[in-house]
């Protein structure tokens, strides 16, 4: 982080908190008629995290924890449960302690002792008053009473750090006149010394951050920019001082979104998302965040994982976070730009993180619990940028120059009053405070304000880099010069998951990845399921079939040995259906996750079923041929006139060719990958093909001699002339599967969609050929004698 120029502003930093002690919770002022309400008294363990005795006492209001657990609607002064331990605040709380024990060890206020007392705010206002009222009441209860508080054992509290906290906190110690000193509380609002009397900070308030923002934003001629604020007073405040000062300057705002100030509500997550849409989708290239640092970490997250680049303008809140610019991808986000308090030294700090010493009866709950998560205290130095504690350095200093003037202190001795009142520490008191510190001086100004500005800094990455860095996805390609490389595209089967691999690294455990990856995934099986597009025309139209059979077989049962059923064929007819109703279930076994048995299955199923179908219609043609001969050549062709012969050795010349298939060539599952995708086609392969087309070809070879037995047999007389559908219904089978035949053997993908349409056309074929020219003689035309006579003429004949 560079500095670049020194302005004015105020910081909101982040904050923590779990309050280890109770409190008694009373009221101030009752009247008589009220005298039974309930008084809930909570007995805690301890007054509060940390504390040391002294001769006049400091309260500290920290902000140790980050949240209070849950947030919900109270229905009694119930215990605050805070979690998430905040090292940045625990630093900035130990920089007061530090200077506290700076001060007695020295010669500034001789004879005096200073203690105090730290209590936490969890970030969270309401729990900030019940730490304040623990401060106030450290030398027992706070008793009952309507006079206010004359000499409470606290003489002044530093804190809080939010002004969502100050704000509140600043309304009670007003009423006791106990001074309040933040090191970084900016709110413009308590810079009013008429509601909050008491109240004073070591930093400038919110109204000049915002002009220097505009300024800045002038200077670059940005006038089309976004803001996110916290919901909290700090940020409603700065917002509106913002937005007052951007309209004066003809500054526009594409949009305000306002996230949730406590880290324990349930939407903030969801809010989180919605900002960073709002964000991507906004033209506004710059955006200003007016937000605690850990909601600028959840949404740099955010930023990063949708690779959203913007130019940001970071509020004192977070403008100096090491965790954020620490962040992994930090970079990705653009620039950031930010205002911060003037920072300066802190004598001996870093050597007492590195080893606190505290005296004898002093406690730090806070610091123990830093200590029970295995961490090693001198690891603190690397939490906060140590020049960030000088607010809390002054703060302290500023109170200790204020009792160096109430004590009456020379060089040896402090003779004044020690239980004076806190009201004489209050800004009439110290207004006229002014103290020199590191060659610069400081005072309070008539609304409790230190002016001594703040800077602007640019967050930056120094890069001396021949080539850039490789990302995910890549590796290093090393040129002539060592330090100099191309960053080359991971291949298929390969990724890198960090930045500047040498090599891409191989996917395993049957894993694959594309070009490009950054980890590998495993492959996605494709099939025909029960809900795909293409199974569901296929059932639509298997079930169609199985309901025209259904129909057919109602109507031939309805006129069983009436004329029109003798003349479809008889009992041949309801062969005929059970063929095709093998043939349609064929078709059932082409959807789902393919295995060995359903490959074989489907195959066979069909293969019998319409060897068993084009049989039957073989005996019909040969019937219809035979009829018609002259009668020497009857004789002759009725003792190859068989039909149960036929048919049997039909289909059994099939069921024998799918056996040998079955032993010699048997189908079986084949999984289809390809290395520019991430699908497995998982589909049925017939072996070497052999056994398929000889299956295939023995229909057609049935199939061809109907055909010509019907071909010659169609001069017969047309009332009883069959031969027509014999040879549509075959024409048609012959025609699809030549069309299948040329598709299956170049392996087209889609060879199997075409199968299945033709099994379907060929029975529709037959049904529509066969049965439906019977379903209209049986339900439309009346039979006459002629008609009949000449099929009971056929059937002796046969």
């Amino acid at each position: 982080m560079a500095v670049i120029a020194s302005h004015h502003n105020a910081v909101d930093g982040p904050s923590l908190g779990n309050m280890i002690s109770r409190v008694t919770l009373v009221p101030f002022c009752l009247p008589t008629d009220l005298l039974p309400v309930i008084v809930y008294v909570f007995d805690l363990p301890c007054i509060c995290g940390a504390w040391a005795d002294g001769d006049i006492r400091i309260g500290i209001l920290s902000s140790c924890h980050s949240k209070v657990q849950t947030l919900h609607v109270r229905e009694r002064p119930e215990k605050y449960n805070c979690t998430g331990l905040n090292l940045i605040s625990l630093v900035r709380t130990l920089a007061v302690v530090h200077t506290i024990e700076t001060i007695n060890n020295s010669s500034f206020l001789p004879g005096v002792r200073l203690g105090y007392y730290i209590c936490d705010t969890c970030s969270h206002a309401s729990k900030a008053i019940q730490s304040t009222e623990q401060l106030l009441a450290v030398n027992g209860t706070l008793p009952v009473q309507c006079e206010v508080l004359e000499r409470p054992n606290v003489k002044a509290i530093i804190g809080a750090r939010f002004s969502e906290d100050s704000l509140a906190v600043a309304r009670l110690l007003s009423l006791y006149m106990v001074p309040q000193i933040s090191t970084t509380s900016s709110a413009q609002t308590l810079s009013d010394s008429i509601r909050y009397p008491a109240f004073l900070r070591t930093i400038p308030s919110d109204v000049h951050q915002t002009k220097a923002l505009v300024n800045f934003m002038k200077h670059f001629h940005w006038d089309w920019v976004g803001v996110v604020y916290g919901d909290d007073d700090y940020g409603k405040n700065a917002l509106q001082s913002f937005l007052a000062d951007s309209e004066d300057a003809d500054i526009c705002h594409a949009f305000q979104e306002v996230l949730p100030h406590y880290l324990a509500n349930n939407d903030i997550d969801k809010r989180i998302q919605e900002v960073a849409e709002t964000i991507r989708l906004s033209e506004a290239k710059v955006v200003v965040l007016i937000l605690k640092e850990e909601l600028v970490s959840k949404l740099f997250k955010e930023m990063i994982w949708q690779n959203i680049t913007r130019i940001w303008i970071a509020s004192d809140a977070w403008s100096m976070s090491r965790n954020i610019s620490q962040m992994e991808g930090i970079n990705q986000v653009g620039d950031i730009f930010g205002f911060t308090f003037i920072t300066g030294p802190n004598p001996g700090f870093k050597e007492f993180l590195q080893k606190p010493t505290f005296p004898p009866g002093s406690v730090n709950l806070f610091l123990e619990e830093y200590r029970q998560l295995g961490k090693d205290t001198g690891s603190l130095t690397e939490a906060v940028d140590i020049s960030m504690t000088y607010g809390e350095r002054l703060a302290v200093w500023s109170i200790v120059h204020a009792l160096k003037r109430l004590l009456n202190c020379n060089e040896t001795d402090c003779p004044g009053e020690r239980d004076f009142p806190p009201w004489k520490v209050t800004p009439q008191g110290t207004e006229n405070i002014s103290f020199t510190m590191d060659n610069q001086t400081f005072y309070f100004n008539a609304s409790g304000n230190f002016m001594n500005g703040y800077d602007l800094i640019n967050w930056q990455v120094p890069v001396s880099m021949c080539s850039a860095t490789c990302p995910p996805g890549t590796a290093k390609k090393l040129l002539k010069t060592s330090c100099c490389h191309n960053c080359t595209q991971c291949l298929e089967g390969t990724y890198s998951n960090e930045t500047n691999l040498p090599n891409c690294l191989p996917c395993e455990n049957g894993t694959w990845s594309l070009k490009g990856w950054i980890s590998c995934k495993p492959k996605e099986e494709d099939y025909w399921t029960w809900d795909g597009s293409h199974s569901i025309i296929l059932l639509t139209f298997t079930a169609i079939g199985y309901l025209l059979l259904l129909f057919t077989l109602i109507i031939f049962m309805v006129f069983y040995g009436k004329p029109v059923m003798k003349q479809a064929g008889g009992t041949l007819c309801f062969v005929i259906m059970v063929g095709l109703t093998l043939s349609y279930t064929s078709v059932i076994l082409f959807i789902g996750k393919p295995n060995v048995h359903i490959c074989r299955g489907r195959q066979i199923l069909y293969a019998l079923g319409f060897s068993l179908t084009v049989s039957c219609i073989l005996v019909k043609a040969l019937r219809t041929f035979a009829s018609f001969l002259p009668p020497h050549r009857q004789r002759h062709a009725k003792r190859f006139y068989k039909p149960p012969v036929i048919i049997t050795c039909g289909t059994l010349i099939q069921a024998l060719i799918c056996i040998l298939w079955l032993i010699f060539d048997s189908p079986g599952v084949e999984a289809i990958q390809f290395d520019q995708s991430m699908i497995i086609i998982l589909q049925c392969s017939e072996g070497s093909g052999i056994g398929f087309g000889i299956m295939l070809c023995y229909i057609a070879l049935l199939a061809f001699v109907c055909f010509l037995m019907a071909f010659k047999g169609r001069k017969v007389p047309q009332a009883f002339n069959e031969t027509g559908h014999i040879i549509l219904s075959m024409l048609i089978y012959l025609f699809v599967w030549v069309c299948f035949t040329p598709v299956y053997i170049a392996k087209v993908n889609e060879r199997y969609s075409i199968q299945v349409a033709a099994i379907l056309v060929s029975c529709y074929g037959v049904i529509f050929c066969h049965f439906a020219p019977k379903w209209y003689m049986a339900l439309c035309k009346r039979k006459n004698n002629l008609l009949e006579r000449h099929i009971l003429q056929e059937s002796i004949i046969i």
